[in-house]
């Protein structure tokens, strides 16, 4: 375990990603006008996420290896049918890092249209990249994770995966970008620690939700409320210099319930060892849907 290369890793990523995602500073700002936290340093990192694509030489199996390097356990694996998505998460290796979730597409359900689009930007990479790093290496982690893999596609070919699957379409180009980061609602002060009253204030302060199954998603043990932000929108770039506006990243917000055998303890005892871990599929799969344009474009 490389604690060192982690902590740059997850410095630099949370840079590039606040930098992308206006959102961020916002909502940090209005909680400690609002006394919700002291500062930013007061935010626990509930998780993070990232999109691949489920192909030789990429996907989960290529990704994974980078934060198993640093200690991070593979946990729980889900599946989402509608969405042609596989996922796991990954428990860190300390607690004040965060666990990670990552998924990818299965390529091979898509249409064949849509696996040519692919294949045709991927094709080139005929080893896995991950192999040729040095995962001790937080630095080259990090360029590598905010490096193109293929080159940016045409916005006919973005447009064509959209309408199958705008999943596809998010990663063909963003790649590797952090797809969001969440925040720990059940850490915050004045009684903003239940979800359903911090939704009223991320609504007070001008933060649009995704309502997809509802703003609040409540796994059926009710352990696990989930709710995230529109993905923001940004000016992309495509191959010939033409532009069009897309789905960026999002902030999530979840709140984890103490387990009922713990539900003796005092606030300030209670860790998150004692609190509801792991992932809910339907949570989760309505999640997904901050960057679909069933959201964006309300």
């Amino acid at each position: 375990m490389n604690i060192f290369t982690l902590r740059t890793v997850m410095d630099d990523l949370m840079h590039r990603y606040t930098t992308r995602v206006p959102d961020v500073k916002k909502v940090t700002a209005a909680m400690v006008e609002n006394e919700l936290i002291s500062s930013s340093r007061d935010i626990e990192n509930d998780h993070i996420a990232f999109r691949t694509l489920g192909i030789p030489n990429l996907g989960i199996a290529s990704f994974e290896k980078i934060f198993m390097a640093c200690g991070y356990q593979k946990k729980d694996y889900f599946y989402f049918e509608g969405k042609k998505i596989d996922a796991y998460w990954y428990a860190p290796p300390a607690p004040n890092f965060p666990r990670i979730f990552l998924s990818e597409l299965r390529v091979s359900d898509l249409s064949e249209e849509s696996q040519q689009i692919i294949k045709k930007y991927t094709e080139t990479i005929q080893q896995d990249p991950v192999d040729s790093l040095d995962l001790t290496d937080g630095t080259a982690i990090s360029a590598f994770l905010h490096s193109p893999l293929w080159e940016i596609p045409t916005l006919e070919d973005y447009e064509t995966l959209q309408k199958e699957s705008e999943y596809a379409a998010w990663v063909i180009y963003n790649r590797y970008y952090l797809n969001h980061y969440t925040i720990s609602v059940h850490n915050l002060l004045n009684g903003y620690d239940d979800i359903y009253k911090y939704v009223e204030f991320l609504e007070s302060i001008g933060v649009k939700l995704n309502d997809s199954g509802g703003k609040v998603k409540v796994s059926p043990d009710g352990g696990l409320l989930q709710t995230s932000t529109v993905a923001q929108l940004i000016e992309a770039e495509f191959a010939n210099e033409k532009k069009h506006i897309i789905a960026g990243s999002y902030v999530e917000f979840a709140e984890r319930k103490v387990l009922p055998e713990f539900k003796h303890l005092p606030k300030e005892e209670i860790t998150r060892e004692h609190r509801r871990d792991g992932f809910e599929t339907a949570n989760a799969d309505k999640i997904f849907e901050s960057t679909f344009s069933s959201q964006t474009k309300k």
